[in-house]
């Protein structure tokens, strides 16, 4: 594999999708910080296939899985009424 700066491409993936991860836990809007994890958890099932890990892949796709749903899904519900 290719590599940049002595670390393979494969790595950086990796590093990438740690940082993205990691600055979706620094972020205070909710819809950010899915949005962001949602990246960070992409770049991981990338970085899973390359390695050929089932447990990373399916992890985050797993974590993008719920993240895509309380983003989109989730908010086409109409809360209840107060009674």
């Amino acid at each position: 594999m290719t590599e940049f700066l002595g670390v393979s491409i494969t790595e950086w993936i990796g590093y990438l999708a740690s940082i993205f991860v990691l600055l979706s836990f620094l972020m205070r809007n909710i819809v950010t910080l899915r949005s962001v994890n949602i990246i960070g958890c992409s770049f991981f099932v990338v970085y899973g296939f390359l390695l050929n890990s089932w447990p990373i892949i399916i992890t985050n796709l797993a974590i993008a899985g719920v993240n895509f749903y309380y983003l989109f899904i989730n908010k086409r519900k109409k809360p209840a009424a107060d009674a």
